[in-house]
């Protein structure tokens, strides 16, 4: 069982890293580079791009397709990011 000293330490590094994350700016983009989603490393939402030619009504297909590309590649990114960020400790401390 953790003390409160130990919890409250774990807490304050929770907090930076959470913070240290909300400063990474990643993009995701689809493959035909039409939506680019701009999002933090906090997985929070911060803007988005949409080429004129999805606009159109007709494209809506096109457009969700493109909008779950663009997660996919936001996430994967962001992986990268996280992984850059951790030592191997690090990591297998967190599996177990």
């Amino acid at each position: 069982m953790l003390n409160p000293v130990e919890l409250i330490k774990m807490q304050q590094e929770a907090k930076k890293m959470q913070n240290k994350m909300r400063e990474k700016k990643i993009v995701g983009e689809s493959k035909d580079r039409m939506l680019k989603l701009f999002m933090n490393g906090a997985q929070e939402f911060e803007d988005i791009w949409v080429d004129d030619n999805l606009m159109d009504p007709d494209m809506i297909d096109r457009f969700k397709k493109n909008m779950k590309e663009a997660f996919k590649s936001y996430r994967k990114s962001l992986q990268k990011e996280m992984a850059k960020d951790m030592d191997l400790d690090q990591l297998k401390s967190m599996l177990g």
